[in-house]
């Protein structure tokens, strides 16, 4: 069996490369390593609940007829309408720090407004950086210049709080860099939460998933569940067929890899590695769920997403201990804008996290630690928002060490490597990557870096 392309991980960005090498009529066939399709943004079951994992809403949203925004592209691209992806809008979110607050609706005129009254010394450098955010061009594949945003920023706007504060979302939105990040990483999530903003499918992630599986399948392509891979054979620094974990050997012309860049040179032979030798990613997370029997609304959670910090300045950074409750992310999935809104009230809370620590714990120091975290995660966001203890009906929570489990990551890190590959390319001619290594970020981002590695490099 021979293809021409191999695509490694079911996630959004190899389901959508998936989806547009079999519209060219490419043999194509997804491995990937799970039972469940979604990678970074799959979902679970547990007591016949179903959770998404991964973000908590998709960025990018822009109304129907908008076909030069990503979400346009993407529905042009892989061939779906806009009613296809079933968006329902947020209602309203917000950054919170102790003594500021800013809050933002996908409106961006709101969210000026929100800046000019809160910081209005600092306006017009405001306003200026958004032209030079609009102006920017994120997407140049060639463009290897690494601009640091911080600098960039403090050149605009002189009040450090407001700079942690446009900072806190898109850092926890898709940032792998400490401390900083790069500034068309910076341009690229600015644009997809400030400028156009937050939605989640009706049916969750299940939905959108199964949306591009079945179109994936139905174009031809094969979809192989439960069997990761092995090895990535090259002869002469050239792909030539893949070794699944069952042993069975694929032959290819062509590999796209999603599981990440430094993960995908470790299944080639050592010097090949070597020669792609990269930073790895360090940054993960906690999250707990919480299934609650009022809505959030009826608690004093009216917000879609509120990214906090219980200090007045922010610090996005590997904590020293097992989890850094100074700062994360609520998720009222609740307060979106359903036709028909869920029957039970959930809350997610989200805070930065320390693999090494996690994964050093033995069995039973590690399921008393997730429930100590837990506790403190709480009792940090109770300083200023109100207590729902006595309202949960379920709960459940999930460390960096989960996360690599099912993803695969090294040391769990969401967003990867801080060094991106943006125009894909590895030390092997025919071995690609896409996803989150690449570049483009959010769940948008994912499907769009699937999308245009396969145009770049496999259907030339």
């Amino acid at each position: 069996m021979r293809y021409d392309t191999i695509i490694i991980g079911a996630g959004l960005s190899g389901l959508a490369a998936g989806i547009r090498l079999a519209m060219f009529d490419k043999k194509v066939c997804i491995v990937e390593k799970h039972s469940e399709i979604g990678g970074l943004n799959s979902f679970y079951v547990r007591k016949n609940r179903t959770f998404d994992v991964g973000l908590h809403a998709m960025t990018n949203f822009t109304p129907k007829g908008v076909r030069s925004s990503p979400l346009g592209k993407l529905l042009k691209q892989l061939r779906f309408s806009h009613d296809d992806f079933r968006l329902c809008q947020q209602d309203m979110s917000e950054i919170r720090f102790p003594e500021k607050s800013l809050k933002f609706t996908n409106d961006f005129e709101f969210f000026r407004q929100e800046v000019a009254e809160t910081f209005p010394d600092q306006i017009d450098g405001f306003n200026k950086l958004v032209e030079k955010i609009l102006s920017f061009d994120e997407l140049n594949l060639d463009d290897a210049d690494c601009l640091s945003s911080r600098p960039v920023l403090e050149s605009y706007i002189s009040n450090p709080v407001l700079i942690d504060m446009l900072f806190c979302p898109l850092m926890y939105y898709g940032n792998a860099r400490e401390g900083d990040m790069d500034f068309y990483q910076f341009v690229i999530m600015f644009k997809s939460i400030f400028v156009e903003g937050f939605s989640k499918p009706q049916g969750g992630m299940p939905y959108i998933l199964n949306l591009l599986a079945e179109k994936f399948e139905h174009l031809g392509g094969e979809l192989r569940m439960g069997n990761g891979i092995k090895t990535i054979n090259a002869k002469q620094e050239t792909v030539c067929s893949v070794t699944l974990e069952n042993e069975e050997e694929l032959e290819t012309t062509a590999v796209l890899s999603s599981m990440g860049y430094v993960e995908t040179l470790n299944r080639c032979q050592p010097e090949l590695a070597e020669a792609g030798a990269c930073e790895t990613g360090q940054v993960s997370f906690m999250e707990s769920l919480f299934v609650v029997d009022q809505k959030p609304r009826d608690l004093g959670y009216d917000k879609s997403i509120v990214f906090f910090s219980t200090q007045s300045r922010f610090d996005y950074k590997v904590p020293g201990d097992l989890i850094d409750i100074s700062s994360g992310v609520l998720c009222c999935s609740n307060n979106f804008q359903y036709p028909q809104p869920p029957e039970e009230g959930l809350i997610r809370l989200t805070n930065l996290a320390h693999f090494g620590k996690w994964d050093g714990l033995p069995r039973k120091d590690y399921i008393a630690a997730k429930k100590e975290c837990r506790a403190q995660a709480l009792d940090a966001l109770f300083t200023f928002f109100p207590d729902f203890r006595d309202n949960v009906v379920f709960l459940d929570s999930f460390t960096p060490k989960t996360i690599k489990k099912y993803t695969g990551h090294i040391n769990g890190a969401v967003y990867g490597s801080p060094q991106k590959i943006k125009n894909g390319k590895t030390p092997v001619k025919n071995l690609y990557i896409c996803g989150t290594d690449q570049g483009f970020l959010g769940i948008i981002g994912a499907t769009l870096s699937g999308i245009s590695m396969a145009n770049l490099h496999l259907l030339q």
